[in-house]
């Protein structure tokens, strides 16, 4: 692993990110139409990371209301969990694998096997979706490509509302499922080899 210091959201870590399939995205990565062809969505993710590579600007990421409420309600989170379960989570910046092909940004680590996902859920319709009907599918390929990466065996996945009384924090943890991550890489891999391909192309009208 190769290990960034930077705070998440800084140019720094933006850079640091540049060319590399990152793990929230990686749901993306395997997006695919009915034929077995990659959305437009996949394709224009794969796009972006060519440009990168061929020495573009780092795309920006976006960031709407929800999310910057998500952002600055994961301090909040953090701390109810640490008192809660007894921790002492730890920041973590941009961690990517050597070759610099997959990365993520951890929330927080946790001991020595687990890290820590927070996910703040202002849509209705999302917290019936994960809290009622416990599907938890939109959040997998990110939790689980966190754990290959990092050769961890346990993420908490703390499921935040904190418009919710008494409970705003539900905390799901999900174990290390090798099968599940052997289909993630596998999946991984052939989008890189997708972008590659992108990558080349652009170089050779370069």
């Amino acid at each position: 692993m190769i290990v960034y210091e930077s705070p998440q959201g800084s140019e720094q870590w933006l850079a640091e990110r540049r060319g590399v399939i990152t793990g929230s995205r990686f749901k993306a990565c395997r997006d695919r139409l009915a034929d077995g062809s990659y959305s437009a969505v996949a394709r224009l993710y794969a796009q972006d990371l060519a440009r990168e590579r061929n020495g573009g600007r780092a795309q920006p990421v976006y960031v709407n209301d929800a999310m910057r409420f998500g952002i600055q309600q994961e301090p909040l989170a953090v701390d109810q969990y640490d008192v809660e379960f007894g921790t002492w989570s730890r920041t973590a910046g941009f961690i990517c694998t050597d070759d610099r092909k997959f990365g993520v940004s951890v929330d927080r680590l946790i001991d020595h096997d687990g890290t820590l996902e927070v996910k703040t859920i202002v849509s209705s319709a999302q917290l019936f979706k994960v809290l009622v009907d416990r599907d938890l599918s939109d959040y997998l390929d990110q939790v689980y490509g966190q754990l290959w990466i990092l050769g961890r065996a346990w993420c908490d996945l703390v499921l935040w509302s904190p418009d919710l009384t008494p409970k705003p924090m539900n905390v799901v943890r999900i174990w290390r499922n090798d099968n599940a991550i052997e289909d993630l890489e596998s999946d991984l891999r052939t989008f890189e080899a997708t972008v590659s391909e992108y990558e080349a192309l652009l170089r050779r009208v370069m």
